[in-house]
């Protein structure tokens, strides 16, 4: 794919507009600085907001020093129930209701997410309107026994027999009983931090976690394995940050299309049409990756049952400018040939 990179000149001009018509903006009834952010509170998610706001004023000096943005540290339901897996709450959107009702309300201006823990609709009136450079989206498996050998070939021979896994995740879960059906599993949720010292003080011998997550927060030592995506497929949407706002806020819109990255936004589009289609929750043991080949958007699905005897995965090439058709052809392909039990499984109440 070739990937046009906007100039610091363009971001420069892009930005200086935006707060040409924001400075405007104090004659007439329309917005001001600063610009309200809202983010979830978890480390991470932070880390992701800074970044972001790192790297937008960073190509637009403009913005630097003018207290141009405004943080919002928003509780979410995701973050205050943690003894309840996320599909018996109520799936995607626990990780961002709230700041959308915020956003939708009016109270901030845009919201910074974990793209997958984004809901596939939006809610109405907001859009997706930016994705940034994707961070490694695989998946990496933390084990309490640092001593024991590591096969990179099987990234699962390091576990016992009848070992416990940590993990909150369906899709995970699902994958790794295919290959290794002795495999317990209890429920480990939290941010990354609280997870690993779980982890440590012995509630598990393994858990599961987004690569991207760790190395955003300096922690990638504390991985033991890389699992590749043959092995296990990532989740729609792993190790991209997305930036949602309000449809009619055009100028704002097109602040943020200055630094969107297009990689991002196709691999992102072929994933979440995959997982729109398919009904993806959280209780859905569903992967959707997709990756640029040359010029080339190369897509991998797959659906499971919960406790892994069933597993679909299939493939799909095309140009990038397809990428929801091709999302949406996959999820077609792979709801096909699933048997229908398995969804009547994934909808029960």
């Amino acid at each position: 794919m070739n990937v046009s990179v906007m100039s610091s000149d363009a971001l420069q001009k892009a930005a200086a507009e935006a707060v040409r018509r924001s400075h405007a903006a104090e004659q007439s009834p329309r917005r001001k600085l600063p610009l309200r952010v809202g983010t979830r509170a978890s480390p991470l998610a932070l880390v992701q907001t800074r970044n972001f706001l790192t790297r937008l004023t960073r190509f637009c000096p403009v913005l630097r020093d003018m207290g141009a943005f405004q943080e919002h540290q928003i509780s979410t339901e995701g973050d205050r129930n943690l003894v309840q897996r996320l599909a018996e709450i109520g799936g995607k959107g626990l990780f961002s209701k709230e700041i959308h009702e915020a956003l939708s309300a009016g109270r901030i201006d845009f919201a910074v997410h974990s793209l997958k823990d984004l809901e596939t609709n939006l809610p109405p009136g907001l859009v997706l309107a930016c994705t940034l450079k994707r961070e490694d989206a695989r998946d990496a498996l933390i084990l309490r026994d640092r001593t024991v050998k590591l096969d990179p070939a099987d990234p699962y021979a390091c576990l016992p027999e009848g070992a416990l896994v940590g993990c909150a995740s369906v899709r995970r879960q699902a994958q790794m009983l295919n290959r290794r059906p002795d495999l317990r599993f209890c429920l480990l949720r939290g941010n990354v931090q609280t997870r690993l010292d779980k982890l440590r003080a012995g509630a598990c011998d393994a858990t599961l976690l987004a690569l991207a997550g760790l190395r955003r927060l300096g922690m990638e030592d504390r991985v033991d394995v890389v699992i590749d995506p043959s092995q296990m497929l990532p989740a729609s949407g792993q190790g991209i940050v997305g930036v949602t706002v309000r449809e009619s806020d055009i100028d704002l819109r097109e602040l943020l299309s200055a630094i969107e990255d297009p990689e991002a936004r196709a691999v992102a589009t072929a994933e979440r049409a995959l997982l729109a289609e398919l009904d993806g929750s959280c209780r859905t043991p569903i992967g959707g990756y997709a990756r640029m080949d040359g010029s080339e958007l190369h897509l991998s699905g797959l659906v499971a049952s919960e406790d892994g005897k069933f597993l679909l995965r299939r493939e799909i090439r095309g140009a990038p400018l397809d990428a929801a058709r091709m999302g949406y052809e996959l999820a077609v392909e792979l709801r096909r040939d699933t048997p229908e039990a398995i969804f009547a499984e994934i909808r029960r109440p």
